[in-house]
């Protein structure tokens, strides 16, 4: 209902009178804040909340309103009518700004597809009151709408949404969907963000109904990628079989897949197994049957034997982050912060079948606040067994073997330590930290994190949730002949 002391004001004295009083609230705010540097008995009284309560009313009833917005669905009849003040609208778009000044009408007409008409409401009622409930559903559609009105608080509050928000749990999955209209609009931003949880999390990913949605250059990126993190090659090979028969590429689409395959990554009986009773693997044989004769003669000699004749400086002789026990062990530090803590491990020395029956003992490190390496030096000198920690410290972990071997020889190891954390309920890579045997230590190691916080989002129930992979590398062999 509309009261009759509002009526006869036209539009824009009603609303422009709530936002002088919104000026004139952040003004006197500002003096009152300057008074309290002066006199500690100075308050401030701030009554926004309740003035955008009013904007709110204003856009619900209509009242006062000067422009109705006739928004219709495109492809379908559907036309949702919202009462609006030019004022606001242009005050918020310069997009609606430039759209009402060569419009004389009292309707503006807006044509939307039906996603983004479906809540238009909802983006409406953020221009009045600068906040709003957003579902994973509704992420990209607000985004549109955001861009198209050039509203960019919301456009950049959404993208981080979405940033924030990869892990959630959605019936049929979003980040595939996000990572598309990221790439769609040109936000590498966000398509990076959507790609490196893709990769960090693929086994999760391998299982969920989103695997299915992933379109041919996403499904090649991946490929590509040394860095994923997943249980085995075989399970990436047979999560490829399941979206080939799904989605039915073309033949030069498989064959560029198949390809991608780490083969040599894989033991010896599993790729027995895929020439006789893999469907895909009989179909596409003569493709990728050069590569299967390399991981077998991998398999069969020894690295170094294999590196006078052969180029092991490729990707079919290079791991990803394989979770399985053979690469490496998990590791939950409870308390991270109370103490050092030490922990040891095998491995295999190598993914080959010459090397596979070989173990490795490692010892694995970890020190809250650590000594950095200029000062390690200074207690070596003067005869200490071990650096102690200090207080100034930061989080550090070193892993080394336990013992030297002449098998070593022609091999060097590259350390991953993986970071869980709960995101959204759920346990999710957090970080990803890289270094070589040429140094001990990942001198970058959780550098920004606090894990004196209980709720620290390093931390699950607070423990530290570590993952330690070991991945030989047999780029530093002898140089294959030629």
């Amino acid at each position: 209902m509309v009261h009759s002391r509002e009526q006869g004001i036209p539009a824009w004295v009603y609303v422009g009178t709530l936002f002088l009083l919104i000026h004139s609230i952040t003004v006197r705010g500002a003096a009152l804040k300057q008074e309290v540097a002066l006199d500690n008995g100075a308050t401030v009284l701030n009554h926004s909340m309740s003035l955008v309560q009013r904007l709110e009313s204003l856009l619900a009833m209509g009242n006062s309103s000067d422009i109705t917005l006739r928004v219709q669905t495109i492809t379908t009849d559907e036309v949702k009518v919202i009462q609006a003040h030019s004022l606001v609208l242009t005050l918020q778009s310069d997009v609606f700004e430039e759209m009402l000044l060569s419009h004389n009408n009292s309707v503006l007409v807006l044509r939307e597809m039906p996603d983004c008409a479906a809540v238009f409401d909802k983006f409406v009622r953020y221009l009045y009151c600068g906040d709003i409930s957003v579902r994973l559903d509704q992420a990209i559609s607000l985004h549109k709408l955001a861009s198209k009105y050039h509203v960019w608080g919301l456009q950049q509050g959404l993208t981080q949404y979405m940033t924030q928000h990869l892990s959630s749990d959605s019936p049929a999955g979003h980040v595939v969907g996000w990572y598309n209209y990221a790439l769609q609009i040109g936000d590498m931003a966000l398509r990076d963000s959507c790609l490196q949880y893709l990769s960090w999390n693929l086994s999760s990913v391998l299982q969920s109904e989103e695997w299915g949605s992933i379109s041919e250059d996403l499904l090649l990126s991946l490929l590509q990628r040394s860095d994923l993190i997943l249980q085995s090659e075989f399970e990436l090979y047979e999560a490829l079989e399941a979206w080939i028969s799904q989605n039915q590429p073309v033949s030069t689409t498989v064959e560029t897949a198949l390809r991608a395959v780490r083969y040599g990554m894989i033991p010896p009986q599993y790729l027995f197994r895929l020439q006789k009773q893999s469907p895909l693997m009989i179909k596409y044989y003569e493709t990728v049957r050069d590569l299967l004769y390399l991981a077998f003669q991998f398999h069969s000699a020894s690295p170094i034997q294999l590196a006078k004749y052969f180029d092991v400086n490729c990707s079919i002789f290079t791991p990803r982050n394989y979770l399985s026990s053979s690469w490496g062990s998990p590791w939950v530090i409870n308390n991270p912060t109370r103490d050092d803590r030490s922990f040891s491990f095998q491995t295999q020395l190598g993914p080959s079948g010459h090397d596979s029956s070989k173990r490795v003992t490692w010892n694995a490190l970890f020190s809250p606040r650590w000594l950095p390496l200029s000062a390690r030096s200074t207690y070596t000198e003067l005869g200490a067994m071990q650096p102690t920690r200090t207080e100034g410290g930061r989080p550090r972990i070193i892993v080394t073997p336990a013992t030297s071997s002449p098998d070593f020889a022609g091999v060097s190891f590259q350390k991953t330590v993986i970071v869980m954390a709960r995101q959204q309920g759920k346990v999710v890579v957090r970080h990803v930290f890289n270094f070589h045997q040429s140094t001990e230590e990942a001198g970058d190691f959780l550098v920004d994190a606090d894990l004196q916080r209980r709720a620290s989002e390093y931390l699950i129930d607070s423990s530290l949730y570590l993952h330690i992979v070991i991945k030989p590398l047999y780029h530093t062999l002898i140089v294959s002949k030629k």
